[in-house]
């Protein structure tokens, strides 16, 4: 008689996810911390490119499911013919017949848009990838938000579109029509707020800058997304991003999978995620505002609105009348000072519940909240959520 119980095999899990690039490694991150929480599988992965066809091993493999960015029809095609559950996490292909999570585009859009009219810009662009799927998904949001502004939206166009699904394919070829991305940016109106589809466009949309004259943040502000750091971090100036909660679409996806491989039915609906924020570097760091006084006001806001101030301190900080300090600044901004020195500080609540754990009343403190309990109420108020929801929400875990 067998003295030890027999263990339960290990499930096998293929994923095709690429390494070469931080969003991919973020969905690898998230991918192993499920792992890590929740049990052990046998994990097949490779290094790869975007690019690359499916990997030779993947023909004969005998797996019980698979993690994959499909960005082909070879594939997907592949993924079919095993047979076994498998969950995408690139949205490329319509009709996939596969579950989806994906980052959140209409989330996306509307912190870039707000990020950038916060520090003043009337003026905008967007500048892509076109033909590449996420590219025209934020690019056609963009301008559809910039619109219901009453504002106008300058959208680069190359001068010859690329017939290609491929993503990777999009952005070489994007990538070599710098000279004409040049005389694009030499005839924006300026100054001007750009969003790039994601901070491969974003840093060169800066070298450009810098290659004709045009200074970048005053001139042209540039904002990317995926908070790829290395990246980032060697634009010339440092290029501001939106953050992608990479971690938790790995997280989920990884959720999802034991769910359906324990043969559970996958969701008809996609899973959106929403980012995490904006990592502000030095490509935006500008206030775009004529008005010396509103600018100031402004900056005065940004620099302190988590210390508790109210509208005297901004008339202490601007040679104005609260009557003229408030109708200017609705004109040029768009809303009240009072109101803009709570959306500062409700972001802070947000960037808090997102990244510490810290309580309620240290966030309270630190935003610059009297009390937890008003915080608590006028976060409910004007996002919808309670506090606790929206740090569940923004967290791993939601759903495993």
């Amino acid at each position: 008689m067998n003295r030890y119980p027999r263990k339960t095999p290990r499930p096998k899990v293929a994923l095709i996810i690429e390494s070469s690039r931080a969003y991919g490694r973020g969905l690898l991150q998230g991918i192993a911390r499920y792992v890590r929480e929740h049990g052990t599988w046998s994990i097949f992965h490779q290094e790869r490119r975007a690019s690359e066809p499916p990997p030779a091993w993947l023909k004969d493999w005998r797996g019980h499911g698979i993690i994959a960015r499909v960005e082909d029809y070879k594939l997907a095609a592949a993924i079919a013919r095993l047979g076994v559950p498998a969950v995408d996490v690139r949205g490329l292909l319509p009709d996939l017949g596969l579950p989806l999570i994906e980052t959140d585009d209409e989330a996306v859009v509307r912190l870039a848009v707000e990020h950038l009219r916060e520090r003043g810009f009337r003026q905008f662009a967007f500048c892509g990838f076109m033909g590449a799927n996420y590219s025209d998904t934020r690019c056609r949001i963009f301008a559809q938000r910039i619109a219901e502004a009453g504002l106008e939206c300058h959208i680069y166009t190359p001068p010859v579109p690329l017939k290609s699904i491929a993503s990777f394919d999009q952005e070489q070829h994007g990538l070599v029509c710098e000279a004409d991305v040049a005389d694009w940016i030499a005839g924006l109106p300026k100054p001007i707020g750009l969003l790039a589809c994601n901070d491969i466009r974003g840093q060169q949309v800066l070298n450009v800058c810098r290659q004709i004259g045009v200074a970048a943040p005053d001139e042209v502000a540039v904002l990317g997304v995926d908070n790829d750091e290395v990246l980032c971090d060697l634009a010339d100036p440092p290029l501001s991003s939106v953050i992608p909660n990479t971690e938790r679409i790995g997280y989920e996806a990884a959720a999802l999978l034991d769910r359906m491989m324990a043969g559970h039915p996958p969701p008809q609906a996609p899973l959106y995620i929403p980012p995490l924020g904006i990592a502000t570097r030095r490509s935006t760091e500008v206030l775009a505002i004529d008005d010396r006084h509103i600018a100031a006001a402004l900056r005065f806001i940004r620099e302190h609105a988590c210390e508790g101030i109210g509208v005297p301190d901004i008339l202490s900080a601007v040679p104005l009348s609260r009557s003229v300090l408030e109708r200017r600044f609705a004109a040029l901004v768009g809303r009240a000072p009072k109101a803009e020195i709570l959306r500062v500080q409700l972001q802070r609540v947000r960037e808090l519940l997102a990244g510490t754990d810290f309580p309620l009343n240290v966030i309270s403190e630190k935003a610059g909240f009297r009390h937890p309990e008003y915080l608590s109420a006028i976060f409910k108020k004007k996002t919808g959520s309670t506090p606790g929801r929206y740090r569940a929400s923004a967290t791993l875990g939601v759903g495993g």
